[in-house]
């Protein structure tokens, strides 16, 4: 071997061990990592600065046991800027020997791709992530040096790196999944009791301190085991899920809906006085009066009672839910009056 060759199997060797050691780096980074959101913004921020690469991207197939974590309610606004979803079909087309797929000839790439993630990019890799042997993901990196990634280089450090990315956002999922189940309710997706105590504990606390003001709404499905009866319990899901749905989507952002249990709601309205929190009440309840329920091939009739109650700082909590309650059955024993 000539003392050319050896040189540059040091330099080769010392290379190797610089990427690994980097690698090592970003290990024990996303190791650290106690929440999904939390594992990708180290993951790709300590990639980005590490091997200083122009755009990282997280492709996340749709629908796979990882994307559940992902959903509109949990997913934030750094998870929608950095990650996109895509269909398994789609990204087998880069993958289906699950190895890293690196090129930089972009002009004869597949367009899977979004083009707003491609801008000013020269060359690409796209690394497969897999958990317990299905293919659920790929971290794409995108360079605006042409020579940064082809299919002419190694891929054993990327392969590395997706194994062990892997693993760690394996680990993440289980302990999210454990938490979600523990705190939402799986059926309509929104939070659960338990988490409703400790918002209003938070909300009761900061009146206490700061005097601000906050209302609840104690929300109940009208004839609710009549659509049971005349419709089926699978219709009786679905006027569940419609409703809390619905409830996220028009109270504001800092606001929160809860099942309190059965068919009943809890709002809570932060910064909301008791007028304040009657109107949107009335709001509410006026929105299901106005949209029914899409139900195969009818429009299935869908109101709400909403008892009101606001906070004045002395109350506890189980006083509060309870006159909301009470004032949730005056509105419906003052309307079955009226009809009497």
């Amino acid at each position: 071997m000539s003392e050319l060759e050896i040189e540059q199997l040091i330099a080769n060797s010392k290379a190797n061990e610089t990427i690994a050691l980097k690698l090592f780096e970003i290990e024990k980074e996303v190791l650290a990592s106690k929440s999904c959101e939390e594992l990708l913004q180290r993951l790709l921020n300590s990639v980005k600065q590490k091997f200083n690469i122009t755009s990282i991207t997280l492709l996340l197939v749709e629908p796979t046991a990882i994307s559940y974590l992902f959903n509109e309610q949990l997913q934030s606004n750094w998870q929608h800027r950095h990650s996109t979803k895509i269909s398994l079909a789609q990204l087998q087309a880069f993958h289906h020997d699950n190895k890293p797929f690196l090129t930089n000839e972009l002009d004869n790439l597949p367009s899977v791709i979004p083009s707003d993630l491609l801008i000013q990019s020269q060359s690409l890799a796209l690394i497969p992530l897999i958990l317990e042997g299905q293919l659920f993901g790929s971290l794409l990196f995108s360079d605006s040096d042409k020579n940064r990634f082809s299919n002419k280089l190694g891929t054993f450090h990327l392969e590395q790196l997706g194994t062990k990315v892997s693993l760690c956002l394996s680990n993440v999922l289980i302990r999210e999944q454990l938490e979600y189940m523990a705190h939402y309710d799986r059926l309509t997706g929104v939070a659960n009791r338990r988490l409703m105590e400790v918002c209003i504990s938070e909300e009761l606390l900061r009146q206490h301190r700061y005097g601000v003001p906050f209302s609840l709404l104690f929300i109940d499905c009208d004839k609710f085991k009549r659509v049971n009866d005349q419709h089926g319990h699978d219709c009786g899901d679905k006027v569940l899920s419609y409703v809390a749905t619905t409830l996220q989507r028009l109270i504001r952002e800092n606001d929160r809906c809860f099942r309190y249990a059965g068919d009943e709601f809890v709002v809570v309205l932060a910064n909301q006085s008791q007028q304040e929190a009657k109107l949107a009440a009335q709001r509410l309840s006026q929105f299901f009066i106005n949209n029914p329920m899409p139900y195969q091939n009818i429009a299935l009739p869908i109101t709400i009672t909403c008892g009101v109650a606001a906070s004045d700082g002395k109350r506890s909590m189980a006083e509060l839910l309870k006159e909301a309650d009470i004032h949730l059955y005056q509105l419906k024993n003052d309307r079955e009056q009226a009809l009497i």
